[in-house]
């Protein structure tokens, strides 16, 4: 006998009730599984979102490599490398002062923030994880209360104890306020992937915030196009044209990436000036699949553990 659905509850609680493995994953981000050992909760949760088994023993892909490396790569510089505004000193003593985007101010708290000193445009992160951002493009329409929510959300969250990423284990809960970039394009996002140092592959992010949605684009380091993409974010209608600066993107991805197994280092270029982005040293945490599937594979033989 079926059973129609009540209406009156929400699709989240029915599946929250019914689906362990959904169940497990939120009960994650509220961090009701932090005391699981790292090996075994990785475990679970790349079987979750991959539906396959992880091999930690001899790992072959590139998103087996990742869960690996969260285990036995544990540099105490990484925190540094993570953090949004510790990463600037870096970057600053590393590559200059002209690739940083200039800070506005750094807060523990959004009280400590005057809102009434910010410029007419401004970015707010959470220093110590990835996703907390707000972007007021004008002062005149920015909410302040829906801001302080979502970055108090974000304070609150701990990034490690969800996907296991060791760099952002025990990183202060802060604030940054930088300057508005803007650009032409959108702000396309060059993320260069380096393996053991060497850069091998650029991903060309457009149009994240365009109604159309977020695209990807995978390039080689001599910019051929590759027939690979992550679910949910599709090629670009017109394939992004090389960038004059590319041979500069991936002399400072290297330098940045020198003797780490993995890195990913993003950049912006608005005009013909290079802007720091962000080190990743997880995309996608390491648990999103490739289409199609053997991209998985391939990358993976470029990374030596």
């Amino acid at each position: 006998m079926r059973t129609e659905r009540n209406p009156a509850i929400p699709m989240k609680l029915i599946r929250y009730a019914t689906e362990p493995d959904y169940r497990f994953l939120v009960n994650s981000s509220l961090g009701l599984h932090r005391r699981m050992p790292d090996r075994e909760y990785l475990k679970k949760v790349y079987r979750i979102k991959l539906g396959k088994e992880l091999n930690l023993d001899s790992p072959v892909t590139f998103n087996e490599k990742l869960q690996w490396l969260k285990l036995h790569d544990r540099r105490e510089e990484y925190h540094a490398m993570v953090d949004k505004a510790q990463v600037k000193q870096i970057v600053a003593e590393k590559l200059g002062e002209q690739y940083i985007v200039p800070t506005i101010g750094v807060y523990h708290d959004c009280d400590e923030i005057d809102f009434s000193k910010l410029p007419d445009r401004f970015v707010l992160k959470c220093t110590h994880d990835s996703g907390g951002l707000v972007i007021c493009d004008g002062k005149s329409r920015f909410d302040v209360r829906r801001a302080k929510k979502t970055l108090r959300h974000y304070l609150r969250r701990d990034y490690y104890s969800q996907w296991r990423e060791w760099p952002y284990k025990g990183l202060p809960h802060r604030i940054i306020a930088e300057e508005y970039i803007e650009s032409d394009d959108g702000l396309t996002d060059y993320k260069v992937h380096c393996f053991n140092g060497e850069p091998k592959l650029v991903l060309v992010c457009k149009d994240r915030f365009a109604p159309t949605g977020l695209t990807e684009d995978f390039f080689t380091e001599k910019w051929e196009h590759c027939d690979v993409r992550r679910p949910q974010h599709p090629n670009a209608a017109q394939t992004p044209q090389k960038p004059a600066e590319l041979e500069e993107l991936l002399r400072l991805a290297r330098i940045l990436a020198a003797d780490i197994p993995f890195v990913r280092v993003d950049f912006y270029i608005v005009g013909r000036r290079i802007i720091f982005s962000e080190i990743t040293f997880f995309p996608a945490a390491g648990l999103k699949p490739f289409e199609p599937e053997e991209w998985d594979k391939t990358l993976g033989d470029l990374l030596e553990l």
